[in-house]
């Protein structure tokens, strides 16, 4: 090959390696810069030594995660965001409700991956010292997506309530009080269908055949173990306590609890019940009525149905607290006694001033 003609191929092959090359620097460049938007961390989190978390409603679509996520201050970069979740076909279709934990520093892929995944965290719902039902229903809504007005409408439903064998008076019988896994996105009725299984697993054939044998269904171990509660939260002390309120109910008496008129008068804070109480026209008032009242006055801790369940066989008909405000009760057999044990808790009342 003439000289000229080689140096000239030279060339050509020169300024072939250098586009060549020039074209890999690019496509590397590229997949760098695409690899830095997926890949580095695009959120921030103010007070990140504490767990940080989203909430996504059901219904969402991908703008109202990019809402959540903005209007949270949380994405340092919304169009890398956008453009990621583009690429990984994160959209509306795949939106999916919940609880979110998130954690400093993450990345775009990682941030997607898990919203996409609907792996959200588990909520421990707890319901205790409930009077209500207006109060459980703002207390599951506070915990859940479901709200209170929906929690509530299915306890006044009639018809939904005799589905799960109880009525509107008695449904606060149907709820076990104690700490439950649920994930943030559960309905009203989900969470009906939980609570019925748990409902089942304390009310096994077993401890129904034991309601039986003491006379009663399991509905009315409920009643009598909320008012139970009420008169005390010494658990050693509760069976006493029911046995006083079962000897007097298979005796045709009327029960006289004293929780059951706070209860018809509606007002919690009262620490002295009043003899006026008792011309409360209700259902409730068992000074009035005779037998059980319609439905428990609170939601009944565990304790507190085992001890209606197991309670004390004795002859007790009467008792009243403490004077020295233990949190205690003297017992009596007979109403002389209990006059003497009732004067001397008055008195003590008297004495600091507690008059209502």
């Amino acid at each position: 090959m003439p000289k000229k003609k080689k140096k000239k191929a030279n060339k050509v092959i020169r300024i072939f390696w250098s586009v060549v090359i020039m074209l890999a620097i690019v496509a590397a460049t590229g997949g760098y810069l695409v690899y830095r938007e997926i890949y580095k961390p695009n959120l921030t989190i103010t007070d990140w030594k504490r767990p940080h978390f989203i909430l996504i409603p059901t219904g969402s679509g991908f703008e109202d995660v990019v809402k959540i996520l903005s209007g949270q201050h949380l994405l340092i970069n919304e169009k890398t965001f956008r453009w990621t979740a583009q690429q990984m076909k994160y959209s509306d279709d795949n939106v999916k409700a919940g609880k979110y934990q998130l954690k400093q520093g993450m990345s775009n892929k990682s941030l997607i991956t898990m919203l996409r995944s609907g792996k959200q965290v588990p909520v421990d719902l707890v319901f205790n010292n409930i009077r209500t039902k207006d109060q459980l229903a703002q207390k599951v809504g506070e915990q859940l997506e479901a709200p209170a007005s929906a929690i509530l409408n299915l306890m006044n439903d009639a018809d939904y309530t005799k589905q799960l064998g109880f009525t509107r008076d008695n449904i606060l019988s149907f709820f076990i009080p104690d700490t439950y896994e649920f994930y943030w996105n559960t309905s009203a009725d989900q969470f009906f269908k939980r609570m019925k299984k748990e409902y089942d697993k304390f009310w096994t054939d077993s401890i129904r055949r034991k309601a039986k044998e003491i006379g009663f269904t399991p509905v009315q171990v409920s009643v009598i173990a909320s008012i139970v509660q009420q008169e005390t939260r010494r658990d050693a002390e509760k069976s006493l306590i029911a046995g006083v309120y079962i000897n007097r109910y298979k005796k045709g008496w009327k029960l006289e609890a004293d929780p059951t008129l706070v209860y018809a008068l509606g007002d919690f804070s009262v620490n002295r019940v009043l003899s006026v109480y008792k011309e409360i026209d209700s259902p409730y008032n068992t000074y009035m009525y005779a037998g059980l009242p319609p439905g428990p006055i609170c939601l009944p801790t565990i304790a507190s149905l085992h001890a209606v369940l197991n309670y004390s066989k004795h002859n007790y008909l009467y008792f009243c607290a403490r004077e020295d405000f233990s949190g205690y009760h003297s017992f009596a057999a007979t109403y002389d006694q209990h006059l003497l044990n009732a004067h001397r808790f008055q008195k003590a009342l008297d004495k600091r001033g507690i008059h209502s």
